[in-house]
């Protein structure tokens, strides 16, 4: 049997699994407070959500910029040519090419989190899917990552655009920044990530929406979060 590291139990201590959801604010300060290791744990979100992502009107997927960022350095790659290409660099994506890109990608350099794509170049790009699409890559019209405008399409996803999708089970989770955040930025990436959730309910989803929602950190416990409170304007 494993043992539990002395940082990890002490991440754990006065923390009771079957205590009641807490108001997000507070959830946010337990996280930061129990985020102990030797680097700048990310704070991530999970929303067990009524729905079921494998029939047509119950599919959830899209973007939210968060007012605060991600504190994560994200590697974009751009799919383009002649001007457009000029364009996406000067914007700050860090891999440009065309044909070239997408032989890359076949061989397996895969060195980017992000890819955004020109229109023109979805012939190339479509026959890298067997490649792109397991991996969450692939450029999506849907997503604003197919565009001719690559400007703002790279700086959106520079500037803390966190991209969400609903799994098999209807869980959706994402990294909302990072410990080091203050209280109130956490909180406000939080509420604008539930905002989106919101905001993306399909159609065919009926009954309770949002059924559970959890903060952690990357090495330390979940603490519940109080639905009503995330759905509500914020509480004096």
């Amino acid at each position: 049997m494993a043992k539990t590291g002395k940082r990890l139990k002490k991440a754990y201590e006065g923390l009771d699994p079957a205590a009641p959801p807490v108001r997000v604010e507070d959830a946010v300060k337990q996280v930061k407070s129990r985020a102990s290791a030797k680097f700048d744990e990310t704070v991530e979100i999970a929303m067990n959500l009524n729905l079921d992502p494998r029939k047509p009107d119950q599919n959830l997927r899209g973007t939210v910029m968060l007012p605060h960022g991600t504190g994560k350095s994200v590697r974009v790659a751009v799919f383009a040519r002649g001007d457009r290409a000029k364009e996406a660099e000067a914007a700050g994506a860090d891999i440009v090419g065309a044909e070239d890109l997408a032989e890359k990608v076949q061989a397996g350099e895969i060195d980017f989190d992000r890819a955004i794509a020109t229109p023109d170049m979805m012939a190339v790009v479509g026959r890298l899917g067997k490649i792109l699409g397991p991996r969450g890559l692939m450029p999506n019209p849907r997503l604003g990552t197919v565009t001719q405008n690559v400007t703002e399409a790279v700086q959106a996803v520079k500037g803390g655009q966190v991209e969400f999708r609903a799994e098999k089970a209807g869980i959706v989770h994402a990294g909302v920044g990072k410990a080091s955040f203050t209280e109130d930025a956490l909180v406000d990436n939080v509420r604008a990530f539930v905002s989106a959730i919101t905001r993306g309910k399909p159609s065919g989803v009926k009954g309770t929406y949002i059924k559970r929602v959890s903060l952690t950190s990357t090495m330390g416990p979940a603490v519940k979060v109080e639905v009503a409170g995330l759905t509500e304007e914020p509480r004096s």
